[in-house]
């Protein structure tokens, strides 16, 4: 399942990364641009724009709530996407797939403190950023968490 979101939905775009789809924000883009990305890229449209939403011949989602946990918790249950499956295989940023790399490759490229302490990295090749399993990285997953129960079974 891929994605396109709407500029309105800036975070939901960032945590449907964060479990691992394929999901485009495109920023700025005109309703046309948004539901051209979505046909040529068979991508579902994620947007808060009831006008849109409401063309039947387009794969147009609709978000109800303006608050993120809503969000998630409607497009989990909805659309049945999965919470644990890939997590943490995305780059946040740009949307590349994530490659885990060796920590002597992050040596220099990641603070020492991150790297004294952690042992696996990943690297997004296309905006060179590195990420590991930190603070954030528990927190995110703990917020999944209660998000399960909104997972279809």
């Amino acid at each position: 399942m891929k994605f396109v979101v709407d500029r309105m939905l800036g975070t939901l775009a960032r945590w449907l990364r964060v479990l691992g789809y394929d999901t485009l924000y495109p920023g700025p883009s005109t309703d046309l641009q948004l539901l051209q990305i979505s046909r040529a890229q068979d991508r579902i449209l994620i947007t808060r724009d009831i006008k849109i939403a409401k063309r039947k011949d387009d794969k147009a989602f609709f978000i109800n709530s303006d608050k993120l946990d809503e969000q998630l918790r409607q497009v989990i249950r909805e659309l049945k996407v999965r919470v644990e499956s890939e997590l943490f295989t995305r780059c946040l940023e740009c949307n590349s797939p994530l490659e885990e790399v060796s920590k002597e490759e992050v040596k220099g490229k990641v603070p020492a403190y991150v790297f004294a302490h952690h042992q696996d990295f990943k690297h997004c090749h296309k905006c060179d950023k590195y990420y590991w399993q930190g603070t954030h990285w528990e927190r995110i997953t703990k917020k999944m968490e209660k998000f399960k129960s909104s997972e279809p079974r």
